[in-house]
């Protein structure tokens, strides 16, 4: 598919809207560059000279997040399609191909740095912040049921044993998880303890 094109007409606006017509896009989705702006010869008939413009479509952030994925993979290596899903207030992209376990890492951690870096790079100089979401394999629902079963099993054992237990390091994203499957628990409460990136969930009785 095109991306720009140049057209001229009689009127920068003519050439704007032959433009956008063969585009099949509107003015909000464009860049528009006035490369001469004509000239209207003796009584509109000797020495005319048409208005030209350019045009190119405006890369969304969900392109250029694609884009960026795709050449990180070409270094890396791997082989993978990239998917992507965009609104008002975020990008959700999955990840897909064969042995691209190597693109989520130990405990998601290289997902995560993925994900940290492609949102850096969608949303350079722009006014309006989008969350990036990156999931491969299913892998964060996969996580997310895991989490809540551990959350769950080791709240028991808070009750149980009535002794506090701190899990392992985690990211902001999964003790989000950790803290809000224990939300509601009538008998223990959660905080986060520690520094980044060590910074820990403890649940203790309440």
């Amino acid at each position: 598919m095109t991306n720009s094109i140049e057209k001229s007409a009689k009127t920068v606006e003519d050439a704007i809207n032959i433009a956008l017509s063969e585009l099949n896009a509107s003015k909000e989705d464009v860049d528009i560059e006035v490369i001469d702006r004509g000239v209207k010869g003796i009584f509109g008939l000797i020495g005319n000279k048409e208005a030209k413009v350019r045009v190119t479509i405006k890369e969304s952030m969900a392109s250029k997040a694609k884009d960026f994925l795709l050449e990180v993979f070409e270094k890396m290596n791997v082989d993978a399609d990239v998917l992507t899903e965009e609104d008002e207030e975020s990008i959700s992209i999955r990840i897909a191909g064969d042995n691209i376990g190597i693109l989520i890492g130990r405990r998601g951690e290289t997902l995560d740095s993925l994900q940290y870096l492609t949102s850096l790079v969608i949303n350079k100089n722009k006014e309006i912040y989008k969350r990036v979401i990156i999931d491969i394999e299913n892998y964060r629902k996969k996580r997310e049921e895991t989490l809540i079963k551990l959350a769950n099993r080791l709240a028991d054992r808070v009750v149980k044993y009535k002794k506090s237990i701190t899990l392992e390091p985690m990211n902001p994203y999964e003790r989000r998880i950790i803290h809000s499957s224990l939300q509601g628990h009538k008998f223990v409460e959660t905080h986060s303890v520690g520094d980044e990136p060590n910074r820990k969930v403890m649940i203790c009785l309440k």
